[in-house]
């Protein structure tokens, strides 16, 4: 499975983005989709999941009401809707795919390039 991350670049406190995930390969329904981050000098932290076939989603605290994640099952895509954007949330995103999901980095089996989002104040 390869997955293509896009739609980062630099934004204004408050702006919005919207970043867009592509899979490819031997992509399977069962599969977890997530977007990650990682700031400078910090661990790679986890985002937000949604399940591929029910669309089931889960959200970090600190996103819940200003990111939303959603899937194009014909495109094969994932996206994440970013709102609201805090200098805080400056960081490389990244997309995942795994059979188990959630919020853990071990549960995903394939990772995107990441794409860079920076918010300035």
């Amino acid at each position: 499975v390869q997955l293509q991350a896009s739609g980062g670049g630099l934004v204004q406190a408050g702006g919005s983005l919207r970043l867009s995930c592509a899979a490819s390969g031997r992509f399977s329904s069962t599969y977890r989709m997530g977007w990650f981050r990682q700031a400078p000098g910090k661990e790679r932290e986890f985002v937000a999941a949604i399940s591929w076939s029910a669309g089931i989603t889960y959200y970090e605290d600190s996103v819940k009401g200003r990111f939303t994640i959603s899937r194009d099952n014909a495109k094969v895509a994932v996206y994440l809707q970013m709102n609201r954007l805090k200098p805080e949330d400056t960081a490389v995103y990244y997309c995942a795919a795994g059979s188990s999901g959630g919020s853990m980095r071990s549960n995903y089996d394939y990772w995107g390039q990441g794409t860079q989002v920076t918010v300035s104040s």
